[in-house]
């Protein structure tokens, strides 16, 4: 009978998300090891690869901003929700330093198809939430809810990278700032 696991995938995963975010792409599996407290043979043997642990990352990835999307907008008017929601994507990251860390591991994950394919993916995932949160707002100068969905994402995508490479106070408010002016207008204010 086989043990059960008592490393958690999760566990690695967080753990290679912390050491994307101190190393960017030079990270390696000894170092997302010693994050999680176990031997590099147990991360290579979970996900096999550098690459199969990114994989990995982005699966879990697509399904958290698909959650924490959702989450963000319960219990409020559809307004409030889909501003919640924006700015629920990026949150909890205040240093440039490691924003810029994972902006050079995208860029790296762009060049592998297999990555880039995830990343669609996961854009997708987030852009169809935005969508239907989109969907129940009243925006009378908006354009169609499909074309306002994609605005939103690329806005908040935007903002993220911006401030990654030119950090001018936090990026909470800098994204509340940039996504408010979008709705406002779109709102007729």
């Amino acid at each position: 009978m086989p043990r059960p696991k008592t490393i958690t995938d999760e566990r690695l995963l967080t753990a290679t998300g912390a050491v994307i975010g101190r190393r960017g792409p030079a990270f390696t599996l000894a170092e997302v090891a010693a994050e999680a407290g176990v031997s590099v043979g147990t991360v290579a043997q979970r996900f096999g690869s550098k690459n199969g642990l990114l994989q990995a990352l982005t699966r879990r990835a697509t399904v958290d901003v698909e959650r924490r999307m959702r989450a963000a907008a319960e219990g409020r008017d559809p307004l409030a929700g889909l501003r919640a929601a924006l700015l629920s994507w990026f949150e909890g990251i205040a240093d440039p330093g490691q924003a810029g860390n994972h902006l050079a591991q995208l860029g790296v994950d762009l060049v592998d198809p297999e990555l880039r394919a995830l990343l669609a993916d996961l854009y997708g995932a987030a852009e169809r939430t935005v969508l239907a949160l989109t969907r129940r707002v009243h925006l009378p100068r908006a354009p169609s809810p499909e074309r306002a969905a994609r605005v939103l994402t690329v806005l908040v995508h935007g903002v993220a990278v911006d401030w990654s490479v030119r950090p001018r106070g936090d990026l909470a408010d800098r994204l509340a700032e940039d996504v408010d002016a979008v709705l406002d207008a779109w709102k007729g204010n």
